[in-house]
């Protein structure tokens, strides 16, 4: 999370050679109609993505924030208690905007696709199904492909003109991209379409129809799951596929959305070498995918109010003091300050390192603050970070 702005300056300064990132441009802009929040986990994504949402609510958008942050700090931050798989408005907006909230819940909208996409009896087969209730809570890239599915339900509502989604914590930044594919991948894997077999060749007397091969598989299976996981998951398979066909077709549509004019893709790190790289391989990746690149917003960028006076000035002074037993106190101010300012020189070499590897990427900066973001007025500030140039 960025921490609270406090009387942090507001100007936004970035590396040496990069493009300023003019965020206020893209969330004035009505044909911008999505803009993704993305990057490794623990660089603000969330607080970003709540803190554009404000700003563009306030600025005449109508506008919905979706997060998948567990930690709930969206929440939190714009007042509510909780929040759900149901977009919440948000009070106190300063603007002629409107603002509304939510917060993925990846088994209930599983659970809506069922129902809103079979027919009452089959819904109610897949939903009691144990192989689906295990499927639709952990199955490895779940959350990410409903994270997209949630996308693409709100675009297609057509109630909001900008939806601004903050992407799931993971340990790639990737998986949300590569969510639809991996889901094809399932669907259309060797072992589904093994069990797919005996349904489609017509019950009973189809396990006859195949070959020996099936029944060396179906041997293989029950010994290492058992005969009722697996009898689960060839009740689940049959019941579910008719589904699909839909379910590749709406991951495509949203991909092929992702890639259109109207989305902008914010890419977030920490000045730090880890996120930084995470943020440079996301960077090629988004090229490679033609996916369109807003810029990048680094976080908690540390700052000194004296940058005049460099580390080795400030620790030859605090020797100098100490050696003849002086002013204590200033001495260790004077050792803080080398110390942030050999940070801050970290920092930008980290930054340098990028901007060297992809110099046409619009940066924005924000500074390190003391407090971390609670309220809307901690938000609307880093709006306001984020928005200046």
């Amino acid at each position: 999370m960025i921490p609270h702005p406090g009387t942090a300056p507001k100007e936004t300064i970035v590396t040496r050679s990069a493009p300023a990132l003019d965020l206020d441009a893209i969330l004035d802009d009505e044909n911008t109609r999505i803009v993704v929040c993305c990057g490794s986990g623990g660089v603000g994504k969330t607080t970003t993505a709540a803190a554009l949402g404000l700003r563009a609510a306030e600025r005449g958008r109508n506008v919905v924030v979706l997060t998948v942050d567990p930690a709930r700090r969206l929440a939190q931050s714009m007042g509510l208690t909780s929040l759900d798989n149901t977009p919440r408005p948000i009070n106190d907006i300063q603007g002629s905007g409107r603002l509304h909230a939510m917060m993925l819940d990846m088994k209930r909208t599983f659970d809506e696709i069922i129902e809103a996409h079979a027919d009452p009896e089959r819904a109610k087969q897949i939903l009691g199904n144990p192989f689906y209730q295990s499927l639709s809570s952990s199955f490895s890239g779940t959350q990410e492909y409903m994270a997209m599915e949630k996308l693409g339900q709100l675009r297609r509502s057509g109630e909001w003109d900008l939806i601004i989604v903050d992407t799931p914590p993971s340990r790639s930044a990737l998986d949300f991209l590569d969510a639809p594919e991996r889901l094809g991948r399932f669907l259309d894997g060797r072992l589904i379409r093994i069990l797919l077999a005996p349904a489609k060749a017509g019950g009973r007397s189809a396990f006859k129809l195949l070959n020996a091969g099936f029944g060396l598989v179906a041997g293989v299976l029950t010994k290492v799951l058992g005969a009722q996981v697996l009898k689960d998951i060839q009740t689940f398979v049959s019941a579910l596929d008719a589904l699909f066909g839909g379910f590749r077709q709406r991951a495509e549509q949203t991909y092929r959305l992702l890639q259109a004019p109207g989305t902008a893709f914010v890419v977030v790190a920490a000045p730090e070498r880890d996120a930084m790289r995470e943020a440079s391989y996301f960077v090629d990746r988004l090229a490679e995918e033609r996916m369109p690149l807003a810029g990048l917003v680094v976080n908690r960028v540390h700052r000194s109010p004296a940058p005049a006076l460099s580390a080795a000035r400030s620790t030859a002074a605090a020797e100098d003091l100490e050696s003849r037993g002086e002013h204590e106190l200033t001495a260790a101010v004077l050792r803080l300050h080398a110390g942030r300012m050999q940070l801050a020189a970290r920092e930008h070499r980290e930054q340098e390192h990028f901007t060297s590897a992809h110099p046409t990427v619009p940066i924005s900066q924000v500074p390190a603050m003391s407090e971390d973001v609670h309220d809307l007025a901690g938000l609307r500030q880093i709006g306001e970070l984020l928005g200046s140039r």
